[in-house]
């Protein structure tokens, strides 16, 4: 019975995760008081722009950077629970470093010079913990989790080694990056409403 309530708060927290960070993203483009396409910027640059510009634009870099130093936190939250209902460190490791990584990328925004570590780390983290938690998830939901994990790692990979590419170049290295970060956003959410269902 206890077991059945950490994952459902775990399951919550990520559901309330996932959906907080999609409309964070959102809202800060709609809001954002510059040209701003997909294509070539990142969603990093709604915290701040990349040096050199190093600009702060807001209300984007406030709503964006909130948005991910209140969410690490419900993650890495969500994954201490689960770890206690499922005792699976494989799975619920990666979890925590998802959230870790995603507080570090509202504490450093885009204009600083860690945010690239932080951003690799929690693409990376993010990545994997979709793709593992395929081990405590049931058929057919089993074979989304690991499907969108491949997607979000195949897609660093191409942002980082392939971003001259044709289609990668056509996406751009905003496109690519959300290649890299939504399914991650995805994965949240249908992950944490399978765990509050079962």
């Amino acid at each position: 019975m206890e077991s059945a309530r950490l994952r459902t708060i775990a399951g919550l927290l990520f559901l309330i995760a996932g959906a907080l960070i999609l409309l964070g993203i959102i809202t800060g483009e709609a809001v954002y008081p510059a040209s701003y396409r997909t294509h070539w910027n990142t969603i990093s640059d709604l915290g701040g722009m990349r040096p050199p510009l190093r600009i702060v634009r807001q209300p984007s870099a406030t709503i964006f950077n909130a948005t991910m130093i209140v969410t690490g936190p419900l993650i890495v939250a969500g994954g201490i629970l689960l770890q206690r209902a499922v005792r699976r460190p494989v799975v619920t490791v990666p979890v925590g470093l998802l959230g870790a990584g995603i507080l570090g990328v509202g504490l450093f925004p885009g204009n600083t010079d860690p945010h690239p570590l932080f951003a690799l780390f929690t693409f990376l983290a993010g990545g994997i913990a979709a793709a593992v938690s395929y081990q405590i998830v049931t058929v057919p939901l089993r074979y989304v989790c690991l499907a969108l994990g491949i997607v979000s790692l195949a897609s660093l990979g191409a942002g980082l080694f392939l971003l001259n590419w044709g289609p990668v170049a056509e996406l751009g290295e905003g496109g690519i990056e959300r290649w890299i970060a939504y399914p991650v956003v995805l994965w949240l959410v249908g992950f944490g409403g399978y765990l509050t269902h079962r």
